[in-house]
């Protein structure tokens, strides 16, 4: 994710998350609105990844919802982010 795209997500913005799962034939999307709560790489624990500290980094984007949940999203190449009454966060 470029810096641009990370200094939108401040905690306090509003924004609205639509990632997808690609089928076979089909994507299956979803739309999360919420406000950033934080934003910030963490590592899996993943062994086999072979990156820096041998670790898969992914970007995790932590939202409270209008209803009160808190839900961690891990950002991927098919996550869009929209800044909500702005403009539009390029594509992750």
């Amino acid at each position: 994710m470029d810096e641009q795209t990370r200094a939108q997500l401040r905690p306090g913005t509003r924004v609205k998350v639509t990632q997808q799962i690609a089928g076979r034939y089909y994507a299956w999307p979803t739309e999360i609105v919420g406000t950033v709560v934080s934003y910030q790489q963490k590592p899996t624990g993943s062994w086999y990844a072979h990156s820096r500290n041998d670790k898969l980094w992914l970007d995790r984007l932590t939202i409270r919802k209008d209803d009160g949940e808190i839900t961690t999203l891990n950002l991927d190449e098919y996550s869009a982010i929209e800044p909500i009454g702005g403009a539009r966060v390029e594509e992750v």
